[in-house]
């Protein structure tokens, strides 16, 4: 019997497939999706090897996530084409749960040939993985066979990588690229893992959510120039454009710190060694290859959104919403609720000056001329999974998401009273991932409440504050009563005594020594999460898990040991802030620096201010018509 593994996410070219890793923890592995908003992507192509002539029966680990809600007619089907004929089976077809489908059968010879997934509907088809063997049999598609089959023919020995790290990062948003970079810049030897193909998390063009939060404030008002280096500065009119955001503008930082070798990307946590009380290593698995790497480090930060680090460590966790009997806050629920806030995919849509039509979709969500949201985009209102698992169940929750929104435009351009004013609006932009509001938080020393904000309680250990209301997003009322599911949402809103420093305790874990939380997985309350959760006070956060991090190399100690015995020393680092790399020439007078796409950072570096490096500079500086709105140095004139 000869037989072939190939993962779909491992494809020589994507086309117009994109590779979602958000499931790794719950399949395993990554896979490709046809996110074409309606409209069929080109294919993915890749090449592959048959060792020995034969008859081969192909299998392709695949759903059809529309199953779910008892659609009839699959919304995410393709077919594989091997060297450019298609295979007999349409795919995506054959049940709610990832399993092997039978594509076709066919003769091959010994060598090269192509491989192709085809998508025919643009609703989001998705594909693992193909299995290719001679023996006519139907593969297991439970997830432990499907492991054993990917070991078994693709497995790769986990590779050490050398030495050990003073700190590792998990997690590129912007409170994990202000944790590393804050640890780099104060001579720590950091890495940042993040498990995405950019930076910047729910802040990157892939999610498009606006920082939110105040920065550079008492008591320690250096805090929040990283925040401010790394944050968009575009001020593009419409916040759902992907030039907002600036992308690049995020691994800049790293650059500018001569640092680019410091941040990994495409790999995803899947593994922690611990003992003791302590973490050792990480063991990531590349969303791309599959492959697995170990690395070593004296301190970790848990920056990863979901409190991976935290629950593979063991440590104790809150998930949902504590009783009032929990920590006596005004604003808990009388018992525990498995309530958090939801995930919101950000959609827009653009005029085309001429009719569009979009397919007249049947996905068991109806709507009519009462009930259809009657709008041309979606924002932070546009919200799922409130009493579900935002890790366990986070395909289903971002399905829902798109489910809804396509539902909707749907019944708006083929159904609704007052179509006529949608007939020229196409869907311009659908986010494909999503972005969480809430997942699991880590018990630290110390848990932050809403009475500690409101009375308030000022503790000795305050770092950066807080200046977000309490902001509680609940499922909206009309909404969940009509449907079997809400998919929109209300926000609560209650001011608080702000600013509000947080306590430095909230940012380790009580159970494993060595781990610093960061990001959504700081140790607080539900209700006094709604608060620190925006990404400016996050990444403010992460600028002082970076000081204490040098701290710890510096003296061999803990992050609890920072605390008991050298909060002094952190207070003067949050005091002096994190040193921001020198340049001249800034863009406009307000100090900030500027990216264009095909332009580059409008700004002077120093190191690269040769002949061809100025040219560029000037023509972005023409482009924007700005060479007379602002002073120029000399070198420029």
């Amino acid at each position: 019997m000869h037989e072939l593994f190939i993962e779909a996410e491992s494809f020589r070219s994507h086309g117009g497939w994109i590779v979602d890793g958000q499931s790794m923890e719950t399949i395993h592995s990554a896979y490709l999706m046809a996110h074409g908003m309606g409209i069929p992507v080109a294919d993915a192509e890749t090449t592959f090897e048959i060792p020995a002539d034969g008859v081969y029966h192909v299998w392709a680990l695949t759903r059809d996530w529309t199953a779910v809600w008892g659609v009839e007619e699959s919304a995410g089907r393709f077919t594989l084409c091997v060297d450019g004929a298609s295979l007999e089976t349409v795919l995506g077809t054959a049940g709610a749960e990832w399993a092997w489908q039978k594509a076709g059968v066919i003769s091959l010879t010994a060598g090269a040939h192509t491989l192709a997934l085809h998508d025919l509907t643009g609703f989001n088809g998705r594909c693992d993985a193909l299995y290719l063997t001679t023996f006519d049999e139907t593969p297991a598609s439970d997830l432990s066979a499907v492991d054993a089959l990917r070991r078994r023919l693709g497995w790769r020995e986990i590779e050490d990588i050398p030495g050990e790290y003073d700190l590792i990062v998990a997690g590129g948003g912007i409170a994990g690229i202000c944790t590393a970079l804050s640890a780099i810049r104060l001579g720590c030897n950091a890495l940042l893992i993040h498990d995405r193909g950019m930076l910047g998390g729910c802040n990157s063009s892939e999610v498009r959510v606006c920082m939110g939060g105040l920065i550079n404030l008492p008591p320690y008002p250096n805090l929040g120039n990283v925040v401010k280096e790394v944050g968009p500065v575009f001020g593009s009119p419409q916040r759902f454009d992907a030039r907002y955001y600036e992308d690049d503008r995020k691994f800049f930082a790293f650059e500018a710190s001569n640092a680019c070798d410091r941040v990994i990307f495409n790999e995803c946590v899947t593994d922690v060694e611990h003992a003791g009380g302590k973490i050792s290593a990480v063991i990531t698995t590349n969303v791309l290859t599959g492959r697995k790497k170990r690395y070593r480090a004296a301190l970790f930060a848990d920056c990863t959104g979901d409190a991976v680090l935290s629950r593979l460590s063991g440590c104790e966790t809150m998930y949902g919403r504590e009783s009032t009997g929990v920590f006596g806050e005004t604003l808990a629920p009388a018992q525990y609720e498995k309530l958090v806030m939801g995930h919101s995919i950000r959609w827009y849509t653009e005029n085309r000056g001429e009719a569009v039509p979009f397919p007249d979709i049947d996905w068991k969500l109806p709507f009519n001329d009462r009930n259809c949201l009657n709008v041309f985009d979606g924002d932070w209102e546009q919200e799922t999974g409130f009493s579900r698992d935002m890790v366990g169940e986070i395909e289903y929750i971002r399905d829902f998401g798109l489910r809804a929104i396509y539902s909707n435009w749907a019944y708006q351009k083929n159904h609704y009273c007052d179509r006529a004013k949608f007939a020229d609006y196409a869907l311009k932009w659908v986010s494909p991932i999503g972005g969480k509001r809430e997942s699991y938080r880590v018990v630290g020393d110390l848990i932050l409440t809403q009475t500690d904000i409101e009375e308030p309680r000022i503790y000795d250990d305050a770092t950066a504050c807080l200046t977000w209301e309490i902001d509680m997003h609940f499922p909206e009322c009309d909404n969940a009563a009509e449907y079997e599911e809400p998919f929109r949402s209300f926000a609560y809103h209650r001011g608080i005594n702000a600013p509000y420093p947080v306590p430095y305790r909230c940012l380790y874990a009580r159970d494993i020594s060595n781990l610093f939380l960061g990001g959504r997985t700081v140790s607080m309350s539900h209700v006094a999460f709604s608060s620190v959760r925006v990404m400016r006070t996050l990444g403010m956060l992460g600028e002082v898990i970076g000081m204490a991090a040098s701290i710890c190399a510096r003296h061999g100690c803990t992050p609890r040991e920072v605390y008991a015995a050298h909060l002094d020393e952190l207070k003067a680092a949050m005091e002096a802030g994190v040193p921001i790399p020198t340049v001249f020439g800034w863009y406009p007078g307000s100090g900030e620096k500027y990216h264009f796409k095909d332009i580059g950072w409008l700004h002077l570096n120093p190191y690269r201010c040769d002949e061809r490096y100025l040219e560029k500079f000037k023509r972005g500086i023409d482009a924007l018509g700005i060479r007379h709105r602002y002073p120029l140095p000399d070198v420029l004139k």
